[in-house]
């Protein structure tokens, strides 16, 4: 042989070596496929210190995090409700094509989605093991399908809470629509145990690439953490959300049944509770806060940070008293709008921010074009990667998010236009009326806007897909029930 040839070779199988034996857990080769963390953050609204929603609130790890790609300032759920939000993104399939619409419906059942192939397992189906812990499904639906591994098991995604010894700490009343400081520290709470098992996997060795999902519950109600969040926020010093007393004076009857100020605002309100109320979920999110930090620093420890994709995002936002409102289960700015950033390695740059209208739906697709795992032609998002290269790149596509049957929100840079089941309507500038006190539907200088937006409603609107039992399918949290 050629002495040429001899070094060629060597070359060759020294590179080849150099691939098996270096530090990583699996070969670092080019063509070698990145791994997925998938953060996903239950009820937290835009109150993230990166998005400005509210200056009390300040989450520097997550902050941290979303620095360094893209953080998209106008994302939207495709639903302001857990379950058909997560079934949503996890399918690829908008509720008014499944038919799931609320969280008492068993999104499995859904004609459309009973043989869907969720995001995780197409990742399974092109060799990748998908495995995570906490709530990314649904708690009462968790499709154990989906995961090659889960912990705590396939059918309890998380460890339970520690509560206070009290029934009612805030004194309404109303179930888990309750907060209050716990005895307890950080490592006995549930979401410090899943990201404990998080962190293990982010250090431990594996032969094929990762999709690591880690759900954490908090902000969910009810919002006991331990004493040292709530200490961050002296009740005194605690500024309420703005609500003039008139806001819902011009909003139709079917958006005034979803608010139901005759319901929690107005329990609050009668135990004199906005203040702590406000409180318990800004000490919730800093705890929160404090467990998405744990999860940048292990990242960071990891043998492939590498080559990881990460996604961070929240599945809707939540109400603290504006319009009347709380909780979630609204079409307005306040329960539609979500932190959601993307970390690409190769594509994104840090520091991006895009203000393009964007969905929860559209994670699927991007995932699968960043990762290059093939596409699936029911997918009803489009893929983000041309803003995660270019945030300020060109974009048309206005958002929808739906809430009920025939309920609709479409967003776009400027506007928000609503259209009820019954026809009846509301419409809202941002740039002059960002708190969106002002329905602008009636006046007829806007009919072009409407026109334009009336567009972009789903023209399908699947009968509701079977609910697990009666009523008016608008429940909040998630079912103890564990699935067999």
């Amino acid at each position: 042989m050629k002495r040429s040839m001899r070094v060629a070779v060597f070359v060759i199988l020294f590179g080849v070596m150099t691939c098996a034996l270096v530090a990583k857990p699996r070969a670092a080769c080019a063509a070698e496929k990145p791994d997925v963390l998938f953060i996903a953050v239950d009820d937290l609204n835009d109150w993230v210190s990166a998005l400005g929603g509210n200056p009390q609130c300040h989450t520097p790890n997550i902050d941290r995090l979303v620095a360094r790609g893209v953080l998209f300032t106008n994302a939207h759920c495709a639903a302001p409700a857990c379950n058909p939000s997560r079934a949503a993104l996890m399918t690829g399939i908008r509720p008014s094509t499944s038919g799931v619409y609320h969280n008492p419906q068993p999104w499995r059942q859904s004609p459309v989605l009973k043989d869907a192939v969720t995001l995780t397992q197409h990742f399974m189906q092109h060799g990748y093991t998908a495995i995570g812990s906490g709530k990314i499904f649904h708690g009462a639906y968790p499709d154990p399908e989906s995961w090659d591994e889960y912990w705590p098991s396939k059918t309890q995604t998380r460890p339970d809470d520690p509560h206070p010894e009290e029934k009612s700490v805030s004194g309404l009343n109303k179930g888990h629509f309750d907060w209050g400081p716990v005895d307890a520290t950080d490592e006995v709470m549930g979401d410090a145990q899943v990201v404990d098992w998080v962190i293990e996997q982010l250090g431990a060795k594996h032969d094929k690439p990762m999709f690591l999902a880690c759900g954490i519950y908090k902000p969910h109600l009810p919002w006991y953490v331990p004493q040292k969040y709530f200490d961050q926020f002296p009740v005194s010093d605690v500024a309420t959300p703005e609500a003039p007393d008139d806001d819902l004076n011009d909003i139709p009857k079917a958006g005034i049944a979803i608010a139901k100020p005759q319901g929690d605002h107005a329990a609050v309100l009668e135990h004199d509770q906005w203040k702590q109320a406000v409180q318990g979920y800004l000490a919730a999110i800093a705890f929160t806060d404090g467990q998405v930090g744990r999860l940048v620093d292990a990242l960071d420890k990891s043998p492939n940070r590498d080559n990881t994709i990460v996604v961070f995002w929240t599945d809707h936002g939540w109400h603290l008293g504006e319009k009347h409102h709380w909780r979630k289960f609204t079409l307005w700015e306040e329960a539609t709008r979500v932190p959601l950033a993307m970390i690409v390695p190769g594509v994104t740059r840090p520091g991006g921010r895009c203000d393009a209208p964007v969905n929860l739906l559209d994670i699927y697709p991007t995932l699968l074009d960043v990762c290059d795992v093939g596409t699936r032609a029911e997918l009803e998002g489009v893929s983000l990667r041309p803003l995660l290269a270019d945030p300020s790149a060109k974009w048309d596509r206005p958002t929808v998010t739906t809430h009920g049957r025939n309920n609709h929100a479409v967003r776009d840079t400027r506007f928000r236009y609503i259209r009820y089941a019954d026809g009846s309507e509301e419409l809202y500038d941002h740039e002059a009326d960002p708190m969106e006190w002002k329905n602008l539907a009636g006046d007829a200088k806007y009919d072009d806007v409407k026109a334009r937006l009336t567009k972009w409603l789903p023209t399908m609107n699947a009968e509701d897909a079977p609910y697990e039992h009666k009523g008016n399918g608008k429940g909040d949290g998630d079912s103890k029930k564990k699935k067999k």
